[in-house]
Parts: C-alpha cells; sequence; structure tokens
C-alpha cells in the first residue's frame, strides 16, 4: 500500500470533491483518480461511491479512513522522534559497575552516550561487583556493568559486551608464597588463597577447586578485585580474578599471571537491568549504545 496514496485518499475522505484535493496535494485529478483505484484494487472493495455531483464514503471507505488517518499520525510522529530523538531523551540514569569496569569498558561506551545524549546525566556508582545483580533487583541502580551470573534471575535481563578470562596471580617479589609455588610437584592445598567474598569469580574459583579435588587453604575473602590484587602484591597469597582487572591496575606490575591446567572458567561481562525496563527510552538508548562496536 502506497504511503502518497494513503495521504490522498485521507484528503479526499475528508474533502469528498476530487477537484478541491487535486488542487490541494498538487496533482492532476487523472492521478488522483487512479491513486484511489489502486487502492480500491488492493483492498478488494470500493472505498468512495461517486457520481456526477456527490462523493461519500463506502462503510470500507470509512474504516481504512481511520486506519489511514492513525498510520499517517504515527508515521510524522516516528519521523520526528528520528530527527529530534538524541535531543529530546532527557533525565537520569543510574549506572553501578565495579572499579575496572569504569577503566576498561565504560570510558568508550560514556564517551559515545553523552556526545550523543547531551541532556541525560549519568549516576555512576563503583563498588563491589558481587552486589551489581542486587543493586538491579533492588532497583536501586537502573543499570549495572557487571559478570553474568550461572544463574540470572528471571527478572533480569542481560547483554553481554565481552567474555573476560578468570587467571589465578601470584606475587612477583621474593617470599613465603614464592617459593611455595617454585616446589615440584606443586601443592595447592597449601598455598594461601585470597578470593571474593561472593558472586561470579567466587564460584569460579570454588568450582576449579572441587573439579581439581583440592580443599583450599582459604587466607582471606575480600571484597573487590582491586583489593585482591593489592594483597597478592604484598605476598599475602595467590588469588583469582578477571584477567582484565591486571590490565588496568596500578599494582598489575607487581603480580604475574599463573597458568594452572585447566584454566579457570572465562566469565561474561555486560549490561544488567529489569526486564521490565527494557522499554525505558533511556534504558534502551544506554543499551543500543553499549552495544556499538568502540
Amino acid at each position: 500500500m502506497d504511503f502518497r496514496h494513503l495521504e490522498l485518499f485521507v484528503h479526499l475522505s475528508q474533502s469528498l470533491h476530487f477537484g478541491h484535493t487535486a488542487d490541494a496535494m498538487a496533482v492532476s485529478p487523472s492521478t488522483l483518480s487512479r491513486a484511489i483505484q489502486r487502492l480500491e484494487q488492493e483492498a478488494g472493495c470500493e472505498l468512495l461511491t461517486r457520481d456526477n455531483r456527490s462523493v461519500t464514503l463506502t462503510p470500507a471507505g470509512s474504516r481504512l479512513q481511520l486506519f489511514a488517518q492513525g498510520w499517517l499520525a504515527d508515521w510524522q510522529a516516528l519521523k520526528q522522534e528520528l530527527k529530534h530523538g538524541d535531543d529530546s531523551l532527557q533525565g537520569r540514569l543510574r549506572v553501578f559497575c565495579s572499579v575496572t569496569a569504569s577503566y576498561f569498558l565504560l570510558p568508550g561506551i560514556l564517551e559515545r552516550f553523552r556526545s550523543r545524549y547531551p541532556r541525560l546525566e549519568i549516576r555512576l556508582e563503583t563498588g563491589d561487583p558481587a552486589r551489581a545483580i542486587d543493586k538491579i533487583l533492588d532497583e536501586e541502580s537502573d543499570l549495572a556493568i557487571a559478570a553474568r551470573p550461572d544463574a540470572l534471575p528471571a527478572k533480569v535481563h542481560f547483554v553481554n559486551l565481552q567474555t573476560v578470562p578468570m587467571v589465578f596471580i601470584a606475587p612477583t617479589t621474593p617470599g613465603p608464597v614464592s617459593e611455595l609455588l617454585e616446589q615440584r610437584p606443586l601443592d595447592w592445598q597449601r598455598l594461601p588463597v585470597i578470593v571474593s567474598e561472593q558472586g561470579v569469580a567466587r564460584k569460579r574459583a570454588n568450582q576449579w577447586f572441587k573439579a581439581k579435588g583440592i580443599s583450599p587453604n582459604i587466607y582471606a575473602e575480600v571484597a573487590g578485585n582491586e583489593a585482591i590484587i593489592g594483597m597478592v602484591a604484598l605476598g599475602f597469597g595467590i588469588g583469582v580474578v578477571p584477567r582484565v582487572v591486571i590490565d588496568h591496575s596500578p599494582m598489575g606490575d607487581k603480580v604475574r599471571v599463573l597458568s594452572p591446567s585447566p584454566a579457570l572458567k572465562s566469565i561474561e561481562v555486560g549490561v544488567c537491568l529489569l526486564k521490565k525496563r527494557l522499554d525505558d527510552p533511556l534504558i534502551r538508548a544506554f543499551q543500543q549504545t553499549a552495544l556499538e562496536p568502540s
């Protein structure tokens, strides 16, 4: 069904005069007649009753008039949204993420987002990545950049942005931990281990030790990957962190990556939000921006 034909029909359905509509819409009477005939062919019924003195709508014509008016109005509204949508979006988004994610994922996303939607305010909160899903479920944050848990809550929608390897790290400086790592065979059960208190990173560590039949010597349970790197760098033990944490940590050069077999299972890092918020224009704009290549 031709868009222009619908415009002509709507005007004619209101004027009920071929000459008036032809003049107003800047078409010839013959062009207008052909457009109406084409619509009637596509609809499979008569839309107008015409004689030498008058034009009236048939019942089918009245139904098409209502449809066409609504469709044209929606089209105009969509054009305005597409034309001015970036400028018209305004409000505030509360975004939660780990300190590490604020280094390696958010800068590019926020740069594109703020450039495109200058009237939108971003309220950024950083903290323990293990709290990200709860922040969403408790509606304390609108969005979170977080690792996908193995069992994603039914209310939560997740969009993967990057797959990140998990690794064991050890201090680079000499000390008791380095001496234990030099022994062969390596006695994993004697090594002091520093892990996250909770969350996906802790589960990855637990899964690895369980698969190996090892009861780990947990030296400390801490909140945040940066704290793990700090303690490992100081020689308190080995740790389990996402690989990107090392790349973006100021203490990254004071730890080294271990390569046990098998490797730790990777994690998916992405955008988390409540499913009921998927149609929110602000959230949709952020999600679309996040998915664009850097």
